[in-house]
């Protein structure tokens, strides 16, 4: 088993601990290993350890990596995750199967204009700043709802659910505190009408926090390939 491969199954097993703590079946989470900044190659070895779903933060490094992995295409599934401009909407519309960090109205029109017809609707998360933090993207929880449906109504996109990073925090308790006001909010948008499935929280240091919080998909990085350079 490569050194890849091995930190994979560790964090899944991380996962399948943390489901079970949350009376949960380990199923129901599912992992997205986030590739930014590390090479193609890197996430090829993943895949080939049975890891399906990859995210990525940067439009032009995840581009190049989709086609540098073409030969794949049809057994992965690309996530984006990091902020995203509207003049960068195209490339993203054009090739990702989710995008996780919707947090204006306008890029999310942006992104069902262009999506393409011949593909399946893409899937958006709306990302929200439940820590209240300056330098975090996301919609304040109290104009959730309003976007929200407004996001709904559109064609081509199919709102799943909300993301959310967190302010990091040290305790357990601690972690699970801005976990659980977006799941709140999941909760209420869902008794609201609409038709949610996804929470995407939780990362390499507060997976555990995040479900217990009844995270669905949480996005783990340095977990799997290592520490980032980000000197390129």
């Amino acid at each position: 088993m490569t050194d890849l491969a091995h930190h994979l199954e560790a964090v899944r097993q991380r996962i399948a601990t943390a489901a079970r703590n949350a009376d949960r079946a380990p199923e129901s989470v599912e992992l997205l290993a986030v590739s930014k900044t590390f090479p193609a190659e890197d996430v090829r070895a993943v895949h080939a350890a049975g890891q399906r779903a990859f995210g990525e933060n940067y439009v032009q490094e995840a581009v190049d990596k989709i086609e540098a992995l073409a030969d794949l295409r049809a057994s992965l599934e690309w996530h984006f995750i990091g902020p995203l401009q509207s003049n960068k909407t195209r490339p993203v519309a054009e090739r990702f199967d989710w995008v996780h960090s919707v947090d204006r109205l306008k890029i999310a029109q942006r992104l069902s204009e262009q999506r393409p017809a011949s593909m399946a609707l893409l899937n958006v998360c709306l990302q929200v700043n439940v820590s209240g933090e300056d330098s975090k993207s996301g919609v304040a929880p109290e104009e959730a709802v309003e976007i929200a449906h407004a996001i709904a109504a559109l064609p081509n996109l199919r709102l799943r659910g909300l993301m959310s990073i967190p302010e990091p925090a040290q305790t357990l308790d601690e972690q699970r505190v801005p976990h659980r006001r977006l799941r709140e909010l999941f909760d209420a948008l869902r008794a609201d009408g609409l038709a949610l499935d996804t929470l995407s929280m939780g990362m390499s240091a507060d997976l555990e926090a995040a479900v217990l919080e009844g995270a669905t998909i949480v996005r783990v990085g340095t977990a799997i390939f290592g520490a980032r350079d980000y000197s390129h």
